[in-house]
């Protein structure tokens, strides 16, 4: 049977068996329609599924830890995030959680991750009166499980960052006035046919054939919602079929609200400021700041009309054409007869709604989506170039990302206000925080979120000198083997007096920062207080090439036969590259791990393309390591890093910047996290702050908030 047979036989309502099929149209029958295409997966709703042309971008699902209390870890905040509700008392159903004083009810929802999909569940929690913390993960009837975690939440439906957040309706929630003007528009016999309307099509061809050219389709809600969930956008009459073939099964498989729920949910409203809009949730909070339930019936009548065409119909760009079209809608309405006269005539009254326009911001980091992107390519480059969907579930935490944005934002808002030369320059900052155990990028912020359109990845792309935050490594080497000789320790005498290096092209006279020379000092006095000349000397002593090839089994790429100020860190590195340094300081200690994004990357039928991790590779001694912590947590009790201290938490690091105060630097950890912070003018100018001024206040402000959901 030829295609086009079989697509004739389809709208004639004749039961087929060929292709794979054996069903009828009508949509009475009850018999099985079995398809040798790739089916919605059937684990959730339709809203839910995945199309084959669609893209999704998942946090990780966070891991609650014993340990941990309920307000470090804010469960309450990660809850309602995910949209579930509080209650007064232990849920009854889905979606629901109760915070008492010795139990933390959760009703988990059903949901998917890792390729696996969990029912619904009720659990507990078991807390410590005192302080909430918890103490047990709860028993599920005869099972006392090692893990729980909360589900992951979605972070983006595009790689592009070009998309506004969808905002999810429920069709239970509508008034018929939302919805009603849609299928006048688009399919008035929505609750009639079987997901191909014959009549509309009949009628479609007809016009068509006297226009002599294509003025009207026929397509179906069901068919428009396949189109713009599954099929590549090729216009042939083999993905007609398949369109065709979709549309019955997804009509046999579900009922037409929810089919309808699931298409209002994803259409496209076109672009407002650069942003695209999908789902009547974000066309409608972008107009007109509303939800869909609370629009009146024009607003509606012209959200609906904008679906024909919505770029060229939009009511900020073409308003006449925009109310041209409404007006036809609601003459389709009364048509219909789906609508009082007193209504249409008051919407006709009003004209064209006015409109109260809330800019859209584009969904998740850019720079991150970029990094997912070129992986994307790397991994299954055919599928990435034709468009094919993708589920990336994703190694940040969602709630982490949003502390992080949000403390970047406001720090560099505070440093412009405190510092007038700094209020028309290009300042830049980055934070990426880390899993220091497995290496999982747990926030990734890489420009100043609220500068609209910036895409310029200070995190992987930046190059800047870290200045003193590179000394630790010249620690390892030290406390390690030394180029061969006997090792260092840290209450080891080193001279800091003034020392001169013979070069090529000159004399090198390193100076300390505040110019001063304290004579005979212990290499953790010339830590703490970040001297520059004792580990210009530990490193002659230990040798430049030996102390460099350790910098480099740390992560940092340190060229051939570099000049001795690379010591000091007159070398350039990214901030993602230096907090991966830092994770040797972790346990296993002297292990560095590198970071990762993904946790996996699959078909959205669930088939995976990659599941990358962290690797390990070895770095130094893990006896190195922890003399260098040991080190760096007197640095921020006693040294340049004092700014830094949390209560109740262990917290180590390091202070670094750069020559002429071009870059601010603070890296370092507390619980499981590595956090690097990086600040400075892009242009390379001197930003004029040391690290302890210009990026140690954005570490704190920030680990204040995450390291309590991460204990070591």
């Amino acid at each position: 049977m030829s295609a086009l047979s079989a697509l004739l036989a389809l709208l004639s309502g004749r039961t087929l068996v060929g292709f794979g099929v054996v069903r009828s149209v009508r949509r009475e029958t009850s018999l099985t329609f079995v398809l040798l295409l790739l089916p919605l997966a059937a684990a959730a709703g339709l809203g839910d599924e995945i199309g084959r042309s669609e893209i999704r971008v998942t946090s990780a699902a966070y891991e609650i830890r014993i340990g941990t209390t309920v307000a470090g870890a804010d469960l309450p905040g990660r809850l309602e995030r995910l949209g579930y509700r509080r209650v007064r008392r232990k849920p009854h159903k889905p979606g629901e959680f109760f915070w008492g004083y010795e139990r933390f009810w959760i009703f988990q929802k059903a949901h998917s991750t890792n390729g696996r999909t969990y029912p619904e569940e009720l659990w507990s929690l078991k807390l410590r009166r005192e302080d909430g913390r918890i103490l047990d993960l709860g028993a599920t009837g005869d099972h006392v499980p090692d893990r729980r975690w909360l589900e992951p939440e979605l972070i983006a439906e595009s790689l592009e960052a070009s998309r506004a957040p969808r905002i999810p309706i429920r069709f239970e929630d509508l008034p018929e006035r939302i919805w009603r003007p849609l299928l006048a528009a688009e399919d008035s016999r929505f609750f009639e046919h079987s997901g191909l309307d014959t009549r509309g099509i009949a009628r479609a061809l007809l016009k068509n054939a006297r226009a002599g050219k294509v003025t009207q389709g026929g397509s179906t809600i069901t068919q428009q919602l396949i189109k713009m969930r599954d099929l590549t956008p090729k216009r042939t009459l083999g993905r007609k079929v398949s369109e065709a073939f979709r549309a019955l099964e997804v009509e046999a498989q579900y009922d037409k609200e929810e089919i309808l729920e699931a298409y209002l949910n994803v259409v496209y409203y076109g672009h407002l400021e650069g942003v695209s809009l999908y789902g009547i949730g974000a066309a409608a909070r972008a107009f007109f700041s509303k939800h869909p339930k609370d629009l009146s019936l024009g607003e509606a009548a012209l959200l609906a009309g904008m679906v024909q065409g919505p770029n060229g119909l939009s009511p900020r760009r073409n308003p006449k054409r925009a109310l041209a079209r409404q007006r036809w809608v609601l003459s389709r309405l009364e048509e219909l007869e789906w609508a009082s006269s007193s209504a249409l005539k008051g919407a006709r009254r009003r004209g064209l709604p006015p409109l109260k326009i809330t800019r859209p911001r584009a969904e998740g980091s850019p720079q991150f989506l970029s990094w997912l992107r070129e992986i994307f390519e790397d991994v299954a480059p055919k599928r990435a170039e034709e468009g094919r969907g993708a589920l990336f579930e994703t190694t940040l935490d969602s709630h982490l990302q949003e502390k992080a944005e949000t403390a970047l934002a406001q720090h560099l808002k505070r440093l412009r206000s405190r510092h007038r030369r700094l209020r028309s320059r290009p300042l830049g900052a980055a934070l990426i925080a880390l899993d220091g155990t497995t290496g999982a990028v747990l926030a990734y912020v890489a420009g100043d979120p609220h500068r609209k359109g910036e895409a310029f990845d200070r995190a992987r792309e930046a190059r800047r000198q870290p200045g003193s935050a590179i000394k630790p490594f010249v620690l390892l080497e030290a406390f390690g083997r030394c180029g061969g000789k006997d090792p260092l320790y840290p209450a080891r005498r080193v001279l800091d007096r003034a020392i001169r290096l013979p070069l090529p092209n000159g004399p090198w006279e390193p100076r300390n920062y505040d110019g001063r020379f304290r004579g005979p000092v212990t290499l953790r006095q010339a830590t703490v207080d970040s001297l520059n000349i004792p580990f210009v000397r530990v490193a002659r002593h230990c040798g430049f090439e030996a102390t460099a090839t350790r910098l480099r089994k740390a992560g940092l790429k340190i060229p051939k036969a570099p000049p001795p100020s690379f010591v000091l860190g007159a070398v350039e590195t990214s901030p993602l590259a230096l907090a991966e340094a830092f994770t040797v300081f972790l346990e296993p200690l002297g292990q560095r791990i590198e970071p990762s994004p993904l946790r996996r990357l699959s078909r959205p039928g669930g088939r995976t393309l990659d599941s990358p991790g962290g690797g390990r590779k070895r770095a130094s001694r893990a006896s190195s390591a922890y003399l260098v912590r040991d080190l760096l947590k007197d640095v921020v009790e006693h040294g340049t890093g004092s700014a830094a201290r949390l209560e109740g938490v262990e917290v180590w690091g390091k202070t670094g910047s750069s020559s002429d105060l071009r870059d601010a630097w603070f890296v370092g950890g507390a619980g499981s996290l590595v956090t690097a912070v990086w600040v400075g003018l892009d242009d390379g100018s001197p930003l004029g702050l040391t690290g302890s001024a210009g990026a140690l206040p954005l570490w704190k402000t920030f680990m204040a908030e995450a390291s309590p959901g991460y204990p070591a």
